[in-house]
């Protein structure tokens, strides 16, 4: 872990870190951590979905399934990566865990707060136009919500911050 963590202060760049290297990050990084979470969670949420439907499931243990599998495609996403850096499984878990936690929760209660609170969203079907409106507003209100919220975590060297060690 330590040659891992002498080899992130050799590579950081501007990108990361803002002017005079005081651990800001910026947007365009943030923004890409964002969007990085968000593929996982929408393939979660999606696949959570359509499985609950499929088993005629009511809308609550639905919106469990999904929000449980947004997070294991968010965390599966970031583990495939760092596994590929050739850390081992256990650390690669550990990785994950504090890259992503943060930023899958804020996108879960955003999105499902969206789609809870959005009049017939919850009774909406696969089939209908509004189910698939309502997910895209949204997967699009958590990302501009949680960008900050990766911005920050990555400014301080947490969240996805702790991925870019193994790049």
């Amino acid at each position: 872990m330590e040659h891992a963590h002498h080899e992130h202060d050799q590579h950081q760049s501007h990108e990361h870190h803002g002017p005079g290297g005081h651990g800001r990050a910026g947007w365009a990084v943030a923004a890409r951590a964002t969007l990085h979470c968000l593929t996982g969670c929408a393939v979660g949420e999606v696949l959570g979905m359509v499985i609950g439907t499929a088993l005629g499931w009511g809308n609550v243990p639905t919106m469990a399934l999904a929000i449980v599998l947004a997070f294991l495609f968010g965390y599966a996403f970031t583990l495939r990566g760092v596994l590929a850096a050739g850390v081992d499984f256990r650390a690669a878990v550990r990785v994950a865990l504090a890259a992503d936690t943060l930023s899958i929760t804020v996108m879960e209660l955003i999105d499902n707060g969206v789609i809870a609170l959005w009049p017939g969203a919850m009774d909406a079907h696969l089939s209908d136009p509004m189910f698939w409106i309502v997910l895209a507003i949204a997967l699009a209100a958590a990302f501009v919500i949680t960008v900050p919220v990766n911005k920050w975590l990555i400014g301080r060297g947490k969240g996805h911050a702790v991925v870019h060690r193994y790049h």
